[in-house]
Order: C-alpha cells, then structure tokens, then sequence
C-alpha cells in the first residue's frame, strides 16, 4: 500500500468490479487505452485475478488509487510488466469525475518512488499521441519523449517515454 497527501493506492479487490467495469468502459479509456472487453462485473473479476497474478509474478502491478477522505476508488496506477516492451512502464487511468485534479500526477509520483526502492529502472510510459492529458503527465513527472512505435495488434502509433 502507498499513501500520498491526499490518497491511498492499494491492491484491487473484488469489491472494486463496479468500478473496474466503469472505468475500462469510459469513453477516454476506449480511446486512448483501448477496449479490454470488460462489460459485466463478472469480465471484471477476471481483469482483477490477471492484476493479482501479475502482480504475483512480477512483485509488482497496479494499484486501486483512492481518496483518503472517502475510501472512494478513482482510478488505477501503477508499475506494468507487458511483453510487447522491454522496461516496466508505468499506467495510469482515472474516471472523468476525478481528472484534472492532480489525482493523477500524486499517484505516479508515489508509484514512481515504488520503482525506486524495488530497483526498478529504467521505466517507461506509453500514451496515444491524442491524449495531451497524459503526455503532460508524464512530463511533470520526469519521464521524456523517447519514440513513436506500433504495439502489436495496433493500428496506429503510440508514443514511447522514458525515465532513466
């Protein structure tokens, strides 16, 4: 568990289903993430057993990011392990209500100090070239422009950022 000013990233739980299933399907996330085919709560529980495993295998993972005050989960953040890169990157998302208040920046820098003690490095970041929210993000937080490239099973460009 991480614990910043304002919020607190913790392990996924099956409680969180309702609010997995809302977020994969924000209009923003389908766009610039891309669709995981989680529509029922059920999909949901599945998407949360691959983090867990993930998080198993690779002692690390993303983290429900919620409001201290409330409890209430906003979004996701944390460390990825994907085949399709050769460093950890570093992935985030929030539902609409809770973007543009600094959410995000807060979580990555805490997860960015997890990297850190886990000796993690370099990361990297990966964004559509569309979403300016996220490639400010990044920014703010030290990771740089490295790269355009195609992931596979895309069709268009993604940007690549780095932080050595």
């Amino acid at each position: 568990m991480l614990i910043t000013h304002r919020l607190q990233l913790r392990d996924l739980d099956d409680g969180d289903a309702a609010f997995v299933v809302l977020l994969l399907n924000d209009p923003a996330f389908l766009e610039f993430i891309g669709d995981r085919g989680v529509r029922t709560e059920a999909d949901a529980l599945g998407y949360i057993a691959r983090i867990r495993e993930g998080k198993v295998a690779n002692g690390f993972g993303l983290h429900a990011v919620t409001l201290r005050a409330s409890g209430t989960v906003v979004g996701l953040c944390g460390l990825v392990r994907r085949e399709t890169l050769p460093h950890v990157d570093v992935g985030f998302a929030f539902l609409p209500a809770h973007r543009r208040q600094g959410y995000g920046r807060e979580a990555t820098r805490a997860v960015l100090e997890e990297a850190a003690a886990l000796g993690i490095t370099p990361l990297l970041a990966i964004c559509s070239p569309r979403n300016a929210g996220s490639r400010a993000l990044l920014e703010q937080v030290g990771f740089r422009f490295e790269r355009m490239m195609v992931l596979p099973g895309q069709a268009g460009e993604t940007c690549v950022y780095a932080l050595r």
